[in-house]
């Protein structure tokens, strides 16, 4: 393996792949194993699989701070730590966020990974296919560009991809959910099995199924081959999985990529810009800062994949600027950097489920349950005129522990301790994961008179909720309530947070894809328009952003790709 690893190449790659997270790992894969000689660049450190996840199966009491990070590291990381999964066990595979500025017109959480296989090692696994309803909503509203492509394009590569990464779930037949190759479904508990008869009883135009995640339930030889084995429901997924069992780059696409002896990998590889060839008019390589030498050096490639975030490939490219293309390489559309967008995650309400005190339940499952949109949809559905699109909910039935009942009860000494052995009360609730609409007034730029430490300019982000998204923000929690209502549940509690963009993590768009390259920046193949060896794989060429978590979608579309330019280097079109 340690072959693999480079730091200095005179050669000129078949394919370089910028980024090694969900999108850079299945690029690098695809293109492997298809032939090519790829090399992989990623910004940060190297973390080898296993052997350097120093928080897996260290329990909480067993860290100095139970879990929580001091003081001093949190305020180098005053932004990565908002999110859910950043503690004492899992901060280092987030980024500096002092070191790595980035200036905020309005807020909005960029929240990165710093280290090879990026966010793949720090995702929450969530795996849903997008349909129809979802690839055409631009053209049906009126709303930002068309997609170029359609349900039927992506198809066969959600099948592709499903197959390598594992999907747990189970089929259900819905129009606008379409199913995915599955493996065995994780169980519900028995309290939100009656909150799904309940809710098929109420109601007619939802349903309520199981998640559907990236874990190995019941692995397959595939699986078992790359050292892949079954989910062990600890729910540490964060700190690094040695099983395997939840897909990462480096339980998946890196050894894969790695089989082909096809593969060289640089880390600590700031990617400060593409380089262009205004003769061929391709992109010959990449300009990278190196972290650890403070050195600059250049790699050469016959394409390049950007797959280094929504935010960090468009950073680059920005900054790729030439005679040619002075606004950033292939950007002469100027839609570069405008139409970001993020997930509506901040809306939810839940309450107390009744009875059911003699019932419990086994391990900490990985996924929750899920309720696939139901509003104005093309047919059927809800109508619900406050707002464009729709959002679908995520929810969990549990039953208070000791942690949460620790907050909730009084009590000193003996008495505070007994009670704290007893289970407490069963919730269940619901919350939005809701589409927000692209905006060209929401964007990204670069200061050009503010350079990092790297080098780079600074990313400048200015971008908010709009009208659409805020009422859809204030409806999400009253349908939530209403439906929980309806099912028995009581004391129901209705939140909205005020998380800025970003938090969710799930931005998208800022080169989006398109039919014209006069208002977009890529075609139907992630291909730029004007300089045929660019392709952007991740987020960033998006069109709009659906209301499913959107990594399986990444990489589908990364595969569908990396076959596309792979059978255009062997014809030499590109």
């Amino acid at each position: 393996m340690s072959d693999v690893y480079i730091k200095k190449a005179a050669q000129v790659f078949d394919a370089i792949v910028v980024g090694s997270g969900i999108t850079g790992g299945i690029a690098a894969k695809e293109l492997c194993e298809r032939g090519l000689k790829v090399l992989m660049l990623d910004r940060g450190r190297k973390v080898e699989h296993r052997k350097d996840y120093p928080g897996e199966g260290i329990p909480p009491w067993q860290w100095p701070n139970r879990g929580r990070v001091d003081r001093k590291t949190q305020a180098e990381q005053h932004i990565q730590s908002r999110n859910y999964a950043y503690n004492d066990a899992t901060n280092q595979f987030f980024i500096n966020d002092k070191k790595n500025p980035y200036v905020e017109k309005k807020p909005f959480n960029w929240l990165r990974g710093d280290q090879l296989g990026g966010k793949s090692l720090l995702w929450h696994r969530a795996s849903y296919r997008m349909s129809d309803l979802d690839f055409g909503a631009n053209e049906r509203d009126g709303v930002g560009v068309d997609w170029p492509i359609r349900y039927a394009d992506v198809k066969p590569w959600y099948e592709h991809v499903e197959k390598f990464v594992g999907i747990s779930g189970a089929a259900a037949n819905i129009d606008v959910l379409p199913d995915s190759v599955f493996l065995p479904p994780f169980e519900m508990n028995n309290v939100e099995k009656e909150m799904q008869k309940r809710i098929a009883k109420r109601y007619n135009d939802r349903q309520m199924i199981m998640g559907r995640c990236a874990h190995l339930s019941k692995p397959t030889q595939q699986h078992l081959d790359l050292g892949r084995v079954q989910c062990q429901a600890r729910n540490e997924c964060q700190k690094g999985c040695s099983f395997g069992a939840y897909y990462s780059t480096q339980a998946g696409a890196l050894p894969a990529a790695i089989a082909t002896g096809n593969l060289s990998v640089a880390t600590d590889a700031q990617v400060r810009e593409v380089l262009y060839d205004a003769g061929s008019n391709r992109a010959k390589g990449v300009l990278v800062f190196d972290r650890e030498t403070q050195e600059t050096r250049e790699y050469f490639g016959k394409m390049v994949f950007m797959c280094g975030s929504t935010l960090g490939t468009t950073q680059v490219l920005m900054n790729s600027r030439s005679d040619a293309f002075p606004e950033g390489i292939g950007n002469t559309s100027g839609v570069l950097g405008h139409y970001l967008m993020d997930h509506i995650y901040n809306s939810r309400a839940d309450g107390r489920v009744p009875g059911f005190e003699d019932e419990y339940y086994y391990g900490r499952r990985p996924v929750g349950i899920y309720v696939p949109r139901f509003q104005n949809l093309v047919k059927g559905g809800m109508k619900d005129d406050r707002y464009l699109r729709g959002f679908a909910f995520q929810g969990v039935g549990e039953r208070y522990g000791w942690g949460q009942m620790a907050q909730r009860i009084s009590g000193v000494g003996a008495g505070l301790k007994e009670n704290l052995q007893n289970p407490g009360e069963w919730r269940f609730g619901l919350h939005g994961s809701g589409e927000m609409l692209p905006d060209y007034d929401n964007k990204v730029s670069l200061d050009f008179n503010d350079l990092d430490a790297t080098g780079m300019p600074k990313l400048i982000v200015d971008c908010e909720w709009k009208a659409n998204d805020l009422a859809m923000m204030k409806a999400i929690p009253e349908i939530s309530a209403e439906m929980l209502e309806s099912i028995g549940v009581k004391d129901i509690e209705m939140k909205i947070s005020d998380d800025p963009p970003g938090h969710a993590i799930h931005e998208v768009g800022t080169a989006r894809m398109g039919r014209d390259p006069k208002t977009s920046y890529l075609n139907a193949h992630n291909q730029n328009h004007e300089v045929p060896n660019l392709f952007v794989t991740d987020g960033a060429a998006w069109p709009s952003c659906g209301w499913q978590n959107p990594s399986l979608t990444f990489m589908a579309l990364t595969a569908r790709a990396a076959d596309f330019a792979s059978k255009q280097l062997a014809d030499k079109t590109i």
